[in-house]
């Protein structure tokens, strides 16, 4: 496993993460194999680990804190997130603050976290929501000051929304910010006009999230590819999205390489980039870690296979079922 400096926090970071929302709330996910996969992706070397109070109410910090004690002998990186007071994600235009984040909100959930987490400060905090018209009020602020001085939160982040890479520009200029989460992948390259190079000048610390595209950018879905009704992806699958993900899917599996997997070449696509510190896939079974994992080697994609994955990009606008 490779690691990179996590901006101004001054961490070392495994470059493969740990994303930890199938563990709670996804078709299949079982306790058991969560924490057999968990304690594999450690034996590796995976230092990071990201959860939220909205993954399964709290289910998936539990899970991580039971890791966290399992393993007292090696520092394990713990970022949650507050969700947001009206329970809708994503934000939308024209939500206020405190529709989603006022101060006794914000003061709550993070007790929530640490109950949940089992720990007396947490690494990395973030709203899992996020709306750039709120930079400079000043409620959100003195949150995090206060969460700050007292040693509830270690650092703050911002999860912005899906397709809106720039929604959190202003923010991140505040100072108070040491983290963004951004989805980063193939099809979704958009950061890199300007959330990454801020990022780069701020010193502000990089997670890509959603590094397959939602499972698109492993080569495994069809136009047939169904999920059942109380998996979430059901509603994001839409014939619209299905179709045409499983369209411009097909158009890469002629460029990964002979030796190479797609979700392999996805991950070493985002790894390829020095302003990403770590991307966080879901990793729910032993051989999703030991595959994943394996891509933090330190060899990147030739240049030309990044110039050709270049010219995927994808630009997409949130809709209805973006979510």
């Amino acid at each position: 496993m490779k690691y990179r400096r996590f901006g101004q926090t001054e961490w070392q970071v495994s470059e493969i993460g740990y994303g930890m929302w199938g563990m709670a709330g996804w078709t299949d996910s079982d306790d058991k194999e969560s924490d057999h996969s968990l304690d594999l992706a450690v034996e590796e070397g995976c230092n990071f680990f990201d959860t939220a109070w909205g993954y399964g109410a709290g289910k998936s910090e539990k899970i991580l804190g039971r890791l966290v004690k399992r393993h007292t002998d090696k520092k394990l990186y713990m970022a949650t997130k507050i969700p947001p007071k009206n329970m809708t994600w994503p934000s939308r235009r024209g939500f206020d603050l405190s529709d989603c984040f006022p101060t006794d909100h914000i003061m709550e959930y993070t007790e929530k976290s640490l109950k949940n987490l089992g720990v007396e400060t947490i690494d990395l905090m973030q709203f899992h929501v996020w709306e750039d018209e709120w930079a400079h009020q000043e409620e959100w602020q003195l949150a995090v000051e206060k969460l700050k001085a007292t040693g509830k939160i270690q650092h703050m982040g911002i999860s912005v929304n899906r397709w809106e890479p720039n929604n959190g520009i202003e923010t991140l200029k505040t100072g108070l910010i040491s983290s963004v989460q951004a989805i980063y992948n193939i099809f979704d390259q958009a950061p890199e006009d300007l959330l990454l190079p801020l990022c780069k000048q701020l010193d502000i610390g990089v997670i890509a999230r959603v590094p397959f595209d939602e499972g698109t950018l492993t080569g495994t879905f069809t136009k047939e590819t169904t999920f059942p009704e109380d998996d979430w992806r059901s509603t994001y699958f839409v014939p619209e999205n299905l179709y045409a993900s499983v369209e411009h899917a097909d158009q890469l599996k002629p460029l990964v390489p002979h030796n190479m997997t797609m979700p392999e070449m996805a991950l070493r696509f985002i790894l390829s980039h020095p302003g990403i510190h770590t991307a966080i896939p879901g990793m729910r079974k032993s051989q999703h870690v030991k595959a994943n994992i394996s891509t933090s080697d330190g060899n990147g994609l030739p240049q030309d296979l990044l110039e050709k994955l270049k010219s995927h990009r994808w630009d997409r606008k949130p809709t209805d079922w973006s979510q």
